[in-house]
């Protein structure tokens, strides 16, 4: 597969670096000089210097052959006529682009995307995935992570195991007895900077971090079990009123009449602004660095404060501060990847990556054969996968326990007509059943073409 990449920043460099590892040609085209040397010198990529919208620029890069288009630059319209491009000069047959402002995505004004107009296979909108997702760590305060599966019928959670988990130094093997009736599985702990698949009698330890899959309606029963049986927030301090911000306030008034939003925004014309759009929310002008605006905010009796400003320092130092001040959960917007490993290290419980969301996106499309969802975990160690299981199926028709699974992947659900089912040794896997699987970075190429057939080359 050949796959050019229209943009060498953070997001841009974040999909050249996950796909390179797979060993795809990948160009990373951007009008920087010192993006286009960075990416070239670290990765095993080509780099061009040039507008991604430029038709002799994309020849240069090998347009003609290509298989994808990933137009990521920070401009919406660069990234559309990249695609028109690509598809009217070059007829480059999937094209992804990211777009970022709001007005292009109206319902009404979705038909412009189409075949006949702008040729746009897939819009990656980052504001709204990151503020669905910051929601989601929202409805579920004990989790690190979550990613939702089948139309949301099945949830794969990530939790932290505390001191006092009442799980710790329990076999895995025992919980199924313990909890005959739970519909959830283990799929991977990280410890001591290894991810990896547990068996039956692995223990786990205080300071896992732990991922299971389970039936979206037991979640909340799991995490008890977990002993994090904590509150949805009702009093909610956003620090930062971008895109990002402004969705998560505007979507909080509309599901939750009761949560009480404060939000704290530096530009004073912006906060003017998002002051008139909000309803019930309360705006303050004000940096979240100032201990002040945040005595103001109240942050001493909130539930949790979300730190979603561009700027990852101030969000890990507003978290640490909010939590400081009595703030009972933080949540941090991060870019930078590096920074994710020592967050919860500062006492952050969370935080969000927009360039993790999204090379989970373009994977879900990179990867062959019918797969409706991928998210890839720690930095891309790991991944869950979603995909349906074809009549060809080596998967189909045989228990699970007659199956050479690689060690390294777990299947963690099954969705058949609606319904979600986990899995032990004897099910079987019938046709067009949707499967969850989880499978550590190293294994995924072999679960490519272990599922070849099953998956059209999963």
């Amino acid at each position: 597969m050949k796959v050019l990449i229209c943009g060498a920043g953070q997001v841009g460099f974040g999909i050249a670096e996950r796909l390179s590892a797979e060993d795809i040609d990948v160009s990373v085209i951007d009008n920087a000089a010192d993006l286009v040397q960075r990416v070239s010198d670290i990765l095993d990529v080509r780099g061009f210097v040039g507008h991604g919208s430029h038709p002799d620029v994309l020849a240069q890069a090998g347009a003609d052959d290509a298989d994808m288009i990933i137009a990521v630059t920070r401009y919406d319209e660069v990234n559309m006529v990249a695609c028109e491009v690509a598809h009217a000069v070059f007829n480059i047959p999937t094209k992804i682009a990211r777009v970022r402002a709001q007005g292009y995505l109206q319902p009404h004004w979705r038909h412009m995307f189409s075949r006949d107009h702008l040729p746009i296979d897939v819009i990656i909108s980052p504001e709204i995935e990151v503020g669905d997702m910051v929601l989601r760590r929202l409805s579920l305060p004990g989790a690190f992570e979550t990613v939702s599966f089948a139309e949301g019928t099945v949830t794969a959670v990530g939790v932290v195991c505390e001191e006092d988990c009442p799980l710790i130094d329990t076999p895995l093997v025992q919980l199924t007895e313990l909890f005959p009736d739970l519909a959830v599985v283990i799929v991977a702990v990280q410890r001591e900077g290894r991810l990896f698949v547990p068996h039956g009698g692995d223990q786990l330890l205080a300071g896992d971090e732990v991922y299971f899959v389970a039936r979206t309606d037991q979640v909340s029963r799991t995490l008890t079990i977990f002993g994090l049986d904590r509150k949805p927030a009702q009093r909610v301090v956003i620090a930062g009123g971008g895109n990002i911000g402004l969705y998560v306030a505007t979507r909080l008034e509309e599901l939750d009449n009761k949560t009480r939003i404060k939000l704290v925004e530096t530009e004073r014309e912006r906060a003017v602004e998002i002051a008139e759009e909000l309803k019930r929310s309360v705006v303050l002008h004000g940096s979240s660095l100032d201990e002040e605006i945040l005595r103001e905010a109240d942050i001493g009796n909130a539930d949790t404060m979300l730190a979603l400003t561009n700027n990852d320092q101030a969000n890990i130092l507003t978290c640490v501060m909010a939590k400081r001040l009595g703030c009972e959960r933080s949540l941090c917007l991060l870019n930078t990847a590096g920074y994710g490993s020592i967050v919860r290290s500062l006492g952050i419980d969370a935080d969000v990556n927009p360039r993790t969301i999204t090379v989970s996106r373009v994977l879900q499309h990179i990867r062959r054969g019918r797969i409706r969802g991928v998210h890839t975990i720690h930095n891309g160690a790991g991944e869950m996968i979603e995909a349906e299981a074809l009549e060809t199926s080596t998967l189909v028709g045989q228990p699970l326990r007659e199956l050479e699974l690689p060690p390294s992947m777990r299947i963690g659900a099954i969705v058949r007509d609606g319904e979600v089912s986990i899995p032990d040794g004897d099910t079987r896997i019938k046709a067009h059943d949707r499967v969850v699987i989880f499978a550590t970075a190293d294994t995924v190429k072999d679960v490519e073409h272990m599922f070849r057939v099953s998956l059209e080359f999963f």
